[in-house]
């Protein structure tokens, strides 16, 4: 209540829960009735967290008909009341996640997922530390099946080309930019580092590393929400979507993370320049089960246009040193800054699934003793490696079948992904090229 003291401006709140798509599902309340979203939450029917990405309940789930679509208690997250800079009228955000009645956390919930995993970490007096860098394009997609870069803000010109790196790319767009930043420091979403990447229109920003993987996760999550939010303010689009343009490379998602042990030293760090043993378990446990876990890092039809050779896009499962061709990447870095880099999740991820997912994979690794591979060198794609699922269809599948996952994700989570995609995946097949771009656009 602070905050909302604070700023007595704000006369309406938003309060928001991820779903399993990472979709921010929630409510608009008057200001005035904030004393008692802190106090006593608010309900969704639990069906709300489990919807496909149109929106629409899923057919033959057990959480509407069968069960008779009762509700959910949605509780404040930790973050507590937060500005919404892109919106007109000033307004607060409330993140939430769901709870049975009785208090018990809800299994169907993306964010109650990765407090499970943390907790595992917490039970072994362990600590995983997360960074995540979103690459994102920003579009303008005014005419329906005709995307193209957005003119600039400062010259008024479209620049068509890939600019790597590129000052000019990044001062084209400036106020935006200035903008986005801003908000950043309003919302408390530690952003680092922007640089122009590798496909028209296309952008990468690094968030800080967090020793609380719940905090990374939602920086990441409200990071998305807001360079959307912000980009629409100046009539053009910014979207995560994995691959909006054919002829480029798509948008990934690229987690870091080590591990800190209870008096605060990094287990990945042994003073060689090869990490440490329970480094290489870490990782032996994220190949384990990349294959099960693709569904969580590719979740939509178009996730699968990025995932191909020669595209800065994994394909083939392994991993290797300071080496961006390989979808486990060991960085170079000083000793105490030893860590995993993990670049198989497209941009289209939910944040809280993807770092459950990867982190709870490591700690499989860590907790059975499990030996890596001996590390690829050279380009990845020229290996004879195992490779991620091919499509979205087997990649649901090697989900619903993974032991790894059922060791990471509550069951009834499983279940309900599993009848989602299912339900996407023969809807979507109705569907034009434009009218998936169209689509995923906005949504993921």
């Amino acid at each position: 209540m602070d905050w909302l003291r604070d700023h007595p401006e704000v006369k309406t709140i938003r309060v928001a829960a991820a779903d399993l798509n990472g979709v921010a599902r929630g409510k608009r309340i008057p200001a005035r009735f904030a004393d008692k979203l802190l106090t006593e939450g608010t309900k969704f029917p639990y069906s709300v967290l489990n919807m496909d990405i149109w929106g629409e309940d899923v057919e033959n789930s057990p959480l509407v008909w069968q069960a008779g679509d009762p509700d959910g208690l949605l509780m404040p997250t930790e973050r507590g009341f937060m500005p919404m800079p892109w919106l007109d009228a000033p307004t607060a955000l409330l993140p939430l996640w769901m709870f049975h009645p009785d208090g018990r956390p809800y299994d169907g919930c993306p964010r109650q997922a990765l407090a499970r995993v943390a907790e595992r970490y917490a039970s072994a007096g362990l600590t995983p530390v997360v960074a995540t860098e979103l690459e994102f394009f920003l579009i303008d997609d005014s005419k329906f099946g005709e995307l193209q870069v957005p003119p600039s803000p400062r010259s008024g010109k479209r620049r068509t080309g890939a600019e790597t790196l590129s000052l000019r790319a990044l001062d084209s767009f400036d106020r935006f930019f200035t903008d986005l930043y801003d908000s950043c420091e309003a919302m408390d979403i530690p952003a680092d580092t922007a640089i122009s990447e590798a496909a028209p229109g296309q952008f990468e920003i690094n968030l800080m590393h967090q020793p609380d993987p719940l905090k990374a996760a939602d920086d990441a999550w409200l990071f998305k929400l807001l360079v959307k939010g912000v980009a629409r303010r100046y009539g053009f689009a910014a979207s995560f979507m994995a691959k909006p343009y054919h002829l480029f490379n798509g948008s990934g998602m690229h987690m870091h993370f080590s591990v800190l042990d209870s008096r605060g030293n990094n287990i990945f760090d042994d003073g060689s320049e090869a990490g440490s043993e329970r480094l290489r378990h870490a990782v032996a446990g994220c190949l384990q089960a990349m294959p099960g876990s693709a569904l969580i890092f590719a979740p939509h039809e178009n996730s699968y246009d990025r995932l191909v050779p020669n595209a800065h896009a994994p394909t083939g499962i392994g991993w290797a040193y300071e080496n961006r061709t390989s979808a486990i990447r060991i960085p170079s870095s000083g000793h105490k800054a030893r860590r995993i880099e993990h670049r198989t999740p497209g941009g289209d991820v939910n944040p809280y699934l993807t770092t459950a997912a990867i982190l709870g994979a490591a700690l499989n690794g860590i907790e059975d003793g499990r030996d890596a591979p001996a590390p690829i060198t050279g380009n990845a794609y020229d290996h004879p490696l195992a490779q991620l699922p091919g499509s979205w269809g087997e990649a649901i599948d090697a989900f619903e079948a993974s032991p790894e996952m059922r060791r990471i994700f509550p069951q009834h989570l499983i279940e309900n992904l599993v009848m989602t995609k299912r339900q996407e995946l023969h809807y979507m097949a109705e569907l034009s090229d434009a009218e998936t771009v169209e689509l995923y656009l906005d949504t993921v």
